[in-house]
């Protein structure tokens, strides 16, 4: 089976460079799960479960997110929040390079593999991981959420099942990966000395928070953008592309 690999390089101030590479299954788009023995206290289920949380300890002794995290907390422990880093990801199509703080780089980061940890609240990211866009910022955002969004909810539609073309669940999502995000917080708070997870963290959920209350809002600022689209002279159905 194949898989779909993106590639982390953080170069820290000191030139230090910190590689990683993401392996993700080409189907599912979930990480490979290496078995890994021994594993931290902070990364079993039952530690600090998130109360929304439909795994069982019987079936999922570790939490999904934490025990992929845990790789990297070394990691993260060599850099404070706004220490300057220059972040480097590669995928199979593409490189981006951009110089950040290690807050903004490891909050990306972390984005990217809890979307394809295996957590049943952040499975419906894994589109957007595999058009990862690193450092995206908050219209970027809604705007590939949305996208992501009613692209499943055609594929509903063809499978003929209820569609939701008013992004009612979307802001469910959301709301149930804020709880997410600050169950890992208090899960890495145990684990890491320095801020730069935690403060990533806080980065992520902000965004949680305040894109189910903006996405009409920003959805309507994006109309402009549609109005070819909108345009009652054309009638789509009938062209011929």
């Amino acid at each position: 089976m194949g898989t779909y690999n993106i590639i982390y390089r953080f170069q820290l101030a000191d030139n230090d460079i910190e590689t990683v590479g993401l392996q993700l299954n080409e189907e599912t788009l979930q990480l490979k799960d290496d078995y890994v023995a021994n594993t931290p206290e902070w990364t079993k289920l039952r530690y600090k479960q998130c109360p929304n949380c439909p795994l069982k300890p019987s079936e999922s002794p570790n939490c999904p997110a934490a025990k992929h995290l845990a790789r990297y907390t070394k990691m993260f422990d060599k850099v404070q929040s706004f220490d300057s880093v220059k972040l480097v990801v590669k995928t199979p199509q593409r490189m981006t390079s951009q110089k950040t703080t290690a807050e903004k780089a490891i909050s990306t980061f972390i984005g990217l593999v809890m979307a394809t940890s295996g957590c049943p609240h952040t499975a419906y990211f894994r589109p957007m991981a595999r058009f990862h866009l690193p450092l995206a910022d908050e219209q970027e955002t809604i705007y590939r959420a949305a996208s992501m969004y009613l692209l499943a909810q055609y594929f509903r539609d063809k499978n003929d099942q209820p569609a939701d073309w008013h992004l009612r669940g979307l802001k469910k999502i959301y709301s149930n990966l804020s709880s997410v995000n600050q169950g890992i917080g208090a899960r890495l708070r145990e684990a890491t000395k320095t801020d730069s997870s935690l403060n990533a963290i806080v980065s992520l959920d902000m965004y949680t928070k305040v894109i189910p209350d903006m996405i009409e809002e920003s959805l309507f600022e994006f109309q402009n953008f549609f109005e070819v689209y909108l345009d009652l002279n054309k009638d789509l159905i009938d062209l011929k592309f």
